[in-house]
């Protein structure tokens, strides 16, 4: 990797987060609001002084390219694979009024546009100072601060339809469109980045569960029978997360029929650390159980 690069691109980057109230467009403000997330520092790290990442030339550029506000929306399909890593199958991207090729709108100042878009410059290896995330930029007010919304609950929220239904496959186009949705709302709607959920959201997050750090090997099956006995019941569905990066780790929702029964399966799973015995398997498994709480907000 050229240094100039990464240099052009950091200082760019410190560019783009001055405010200048009169100048910025909406699109500026977007990108102000992502930089200035407490874990875009952290998210939008890259290693890219590896020689299969492309780093964007866009910080070298004159200021035409830099003040640039053409916009494409980017998303990745995975796809787990037998020996437990993830490939990449698809790749969706989205602007305003093309559908193009991706790389060659590096330089030439294009803004990305993404849900946890970080997760897809990853997988693509790409590393481009002009972003858009909408996990960071938006967030529900019902919310801890460092919880991210997910791309369908503020697609719901905002247009009142989901990016896709319970139970159907990720369609890494209509992720994009979602998220370039989403970002134009507030670029031509003026949407406020702070947004109301739904009674009926608020009513479904009280009834779920979420699950983290389970380990790869631990197939879906599996972990339903372990959680059946740590619940003592077998009525609720598990909804896999699935991930953009490889890791030894997945993430899972578990829904419930009501709040009221998501509270008692809590109680009875009763901690953290559970010995489970699946057919003639035996495995520790460490996986925390949070209760999404929610406050609950009377919406007219």
């Amino acid at each position: 990797m050229d240094r100039n690069l990464a240099t052009a691109n950091r200082l760019l980057v410190a560019k783009l987060k001055q405010e200048s109230p009169d100048n910025d467009t909406s699109e500026q403000r977007l990108m102000q609001l992502t930089m200035k997330h407490p874990e875009y520092s952290q998210d939008y790290s890259f290693p890219s002084h590896s020689s299969e990442w492309l780093v964007s030339d866009v910080g070298m550029k004159t200021s035409t390219e830099m003040n640039s506000t053409e916009m494409i929306a980017v998303d990745c399909e995975m796809v787990l694979c037998e020996d437990g890593s993830e490939g990449l199958v698809r790749v969706g991207a989205v602007d305003r009024d093309l559908k193009k090729e991706l790389q060659p709108f590096l330089s030439s100042g294009v803004i990305l546009v993404g849900h946890s878009l970080n997760s897809d410059m990853k997988v693509l290896k790409i590393d481009h100072p002009k972003v858009i995330d909408t996990s960071l930029v938006f967030k529900f007010s019902n919310e801890q601060k460092s919880r991210k919304p997910s791309l369908n609950d503020l697609c719901k929220a905002i247009f009142g339809n989901e990016v896709r239904k319970e139970g159907v496959s990720h369609d890494c186009v209509e992720d994009a469109i979602g998220a370039m949705k989403i970002a134009l709302a507030y670029i031509e709607k003026r949407v406020n980045t702070m947004i109301s959920p739904t009674k009926e959201m608020l009513k479904a997050e009280k009834a779920r569960l979420f699950l983290h750090r389970i380990p790869r090997y631990v197939q879906a099956e599996k972990l339903s029978l372990a959680l059946a006995g740590g619940f003592r019941s077998e009525e609720f569905k598990v909804n896999v997360k699935s991930a953009k990066t490889q890791g030894d780790y997945y993430s899972a929702i578990i829904v419930f029929n009501s709040a009221v029964e998501a509270d008692q399966a809590f109680q009875n799973f009763n901690g953290c650390i559970q010995r489970v015995n699946l057919e003639t398997l035996t495995l520790s498994m460490i996986v925390s159980l949070e209760v999404m709480e929610c406050v609950w907000i009377d919406l007219p």
